[in-house]
């Protein structure tokens, strides 16, 4: 494994790295890991890494590990920069046949995205997309039960991610300058809906397996002079005209990672909540609430391989995106692995595409708007 980003001052990073070791499959070599050399180097020799393959930037990664045999070759490369970097990062190194673990947004624009998936499909190499969530237990649970009609035909869904970090510095134009997801040049087009809505737009269709068709959507920037979304919602039409909502928010204040999803059929409905990720509630129609957990033979096959704990210990984030790395090294080595094993660049092709339909029905007077696929 190599590491473009992610060096000493980077928390993403440590996650990064932790989810990779834990399944015994990555070995962190080398890498880009800052723009500054010599943090770089002070980094690999707190991680004890080769000095050799701690490059200066990422054109010199590509030449130098291409000029390796291909047994000795770093196989993937994780991407852990600010967003406006993982476009042009991420196609550099699919086009010189790397496979890519990327962080999200996978790219500013949907045009971008696209154009990414039609170059790793040319390449035929692998590329994840840490949309983390979607590696806890219960929620390949929840996926699992979805599909085997548990709780009957769908009828509402409905995703909430509320945060209350930006509520410190939005008040303040000074402040506000100091926060790089508040500056379009660096987090793209969108804050809030960008950062963590696509969270749970992703949710919705991991788990529930719909295609969002049509989106209406209010955005909130709080201040007339701040250029992006800080909270917002938007309304959902999926297949078969199944109503959903995404509620997102960076000022619902003292929140602090609040992300859930609830899932409704004619037979029941299922419930899960990030902060809370052990517990998988479920509420059949006409019976009696039971509350899921992992490590127990009860739950699916998907669900007990994403579980390496004895039930009773808690499973968390390290864990969770743990599961996207075992996934994606299985699809590196050509082994077989469980659908939704791990988020693709089809998943971030949808999320952009969701990003920028969301947009134009707020920028367009909150009117229905596609998502064209």
């Amino acid at each position: 494994m190599g590491m473009i980003g992610g060096g000493l001052s980077s928390f993403i990073g440590i996650v990064h790295r932790i989810a990779s070791y834990t399944g015994e499959e990555y070995k962190l070599v080398g890498g880009a890991f800052d723009t500054d050399y010599d943090r770089a180097l002070e980094f690999a020799n707190k991680l004890e890494l080769d000095p050799s393959r701690t490059y200066p930037n990422i054109d010199t990664f590509v030449e130098k590990e291409l000029e390796l045999p291909e047994e000795e070759r770093i196989e993937a490369v994780v991407v852990v920069t600010p967003n406006f970097l993982h476009y042009p990062m991420a196609k550099q190194l699919i086009q010189a046949g790397f496979n890519v673990i990327c962080e999200k947004p996978v790219t500013n624009t949907a045009a971008e995205a696209v154009e990414l998936e039609e170059l790793v499909n040319k390449h035929k190499v692998v590329f994840a997309l840490t949309h983390t969530y979607t590696g806890y237990p219960m929620v390949r649970q929840m996926k699992s039960m979805i599909a085997e009609g548990v709780i009957g035909k769908l009828h509402k869904v409905d995703a909430q991610y509320y945060q209350g970090w930006i509520n410190p510095v939005i008040h303040d134009p000074e402040k506000r300058k100091t926060v790089w997801r508040l500056d379009p040049a660096k987090a793209g087009q969108s804050c809030c809906m960008g950062d963590i809505g696509v969270h749970a737009f992703n949710m919705i269709e991991y788990t529930t397996g719909l295609k969002t068709e049509r989106v209406l959507a209010d955005l909130n920037t709080l201040y007339a002079d701040n250029p992006l979304d800080i909270d917002g919602t938007a309304l959902l039409r999926l297949d078969n005209d199944i109503r959903g909502i995404v509620r997102a928010s960076q000022i619902a204040t003292a929140e602090e990672n609040r992300l859930t999803i609830a899932v409704y059929g004619d037979k029941g409905g299922l419930r899960w909540e990030q902060e809370n990720p052990n517990y998988l509630y479920y509420m059949p129609e006409g019976g009696v609430a039971q509350v899921l957990k992992p490590g127990h033979e009860y739950n699916s096959d998907f669900a007990k391989i994403s579980t390496r704990m004895a039930p009773g210990h808690p499973e968390g984030i390290f864990d969770s995106m743990a599961n996207l790395y075992l996934g994606a090294a299985k699809a590196i080595r050509g082994e077989a692995y469980m659908d939704g094993a791990f988020p693709g660049i089809r998943d971030g092709v949808r999320g952009m595409k969701f990003i920028e339909a969301v947009l134009a029905s707020a920028n367009n007077g909150n009117v229905w708007t596609e998502i064209v696929d």
